[in-house]
């Protein structure tokens, strides 16, 4: 008896039954961003953004999908006087989230943004990076796909997005 006893103790044991609880990992650590890249206004892909003051694109170039599923891509705004700002930032797509890294001073370069943090697409002041979060860069909770079928479809009429062809 005492033998079955101990089989099946060490059976238990194997199985990990009674033993303390290994905590869960965390979902997806984000990966240091990369630095923004020189900044390229002569590609810029379009992003209509109703009812706004300014034009937006988004350098085709910058696009990048990190191995935490952030992409991440510098998104151009040009006032009608030629003003142009550039913000380097990144979409969560599994959260609904941006956060912006960098922005662009035309006399200094890149500034990184001191304490980045993750926003909601859902607010007022990223209703541009909602509209390329839907326009291409995310498919539902996850990113759409390498860098080459976001720009794609950042680039297509809305009849021709999330086909999932490269071409």
């Amino acid at each position: 008896m005492r033998r079955e006893w101990a089989g099946l103790l060490l059976a238990l044991a194997a199985a990990g039954v009674g033993a303390q609880p290994t905590p869960a990992k965390p979902q997806s650590q984000e990966s240091e961003a990369p630095t923004p890249p020189a900044l390229q206004l002569d590609r810029l892909i379009p992003v209509d953004v109703p009812r706004a003051s300014l034009r937006y694109g988004i350098d085709p170039a910058s696009v990048s999908v990190g191995p935490d599923g952030i992409v991440r891509y510098v998104v151009v705004a040009t006032s009608a006087s030629g003003a142009v700002n550039a913000i380097y930032e990144g979409v969560r797509c599994g959260t609904a989230e941006v956060k912006v890294y960098a922005r662009h001073n035309p006399d200094s370069g890149w500034s990184p943004v001191r304490e980045p943090a993750w926003q909601p697409l859902h607010g007022n002041a990223s209703r541009h990076s909602l509209l390329i979060a839907r326009g291409g860069v995310c498919q539902g909770h996850a990113a759409n796909g390498p860098p080459e079928q976001i720009v794609r479809d950042l680039g297509a009429s809305p009849d021709r997005r999330f086909r999932g062809e490269l071409r």
